[in-house]
């Protein structure tokens, strides 16, 4: 029952990496395209209500992708938790560093920041190529 138990644990972490991996490269391609888009719209003064929709846009699919990153994160922590608590019970926690967890943390903060650096980026940077 433990061995389907950590199987289990290791299949939903294995998830957890993909979804927030979407989540990652989703938001900041997202980013730089609509930061193509919307300094071409600026650098031709076309429609600014277009690049507004745009420019709200990258803030909620920034707020959408964030969000989903706190929640993998808080999800990682909870079953990298169990994942001890499941080898301390079976005399083999020694061989699995609870640094990790920090680890992972700092990761997730990383690309926390990867991804608002870029949506500022896409907001700041049209309104700066205006003429």
């Amino acid at each position: 029952m433990i061995e389907h138990l950590h199987d289990h644990i290791v299949e939903e972490l294995k998830i957890n990496t993909r979804t927030d991996t979407v989540f990652i490269i989703t938001a900041i391609i997202f980013n730089l395209v609509l930061l193509a888009i919307n300094t071409s719209i600026a650098l031709g003064n076309k429609d600014m209500l277009l690049m507004m929709v745009f420019l709200l846009l990258v803030v909620v699919i920034s707020i959408v992708s964030e969000v989903g990153l706190i929640r993998g994160k808080q999800a990682r922590t909870r079953l990298l938790t169990s994942l001890i608590e499941i080898y301390e019970d079976n005399g083999i926690a020694k061989y699995y560093r609870k640094e990790l967890i920090a680890d992972y943390e700092t990761r997730y903060n990383l690309f926390m920041v990867a991804i608002l650096a870029t949506s500022l980026i896409s907001i700041i940077v049209p309104f700066l190529s205006m003429r």
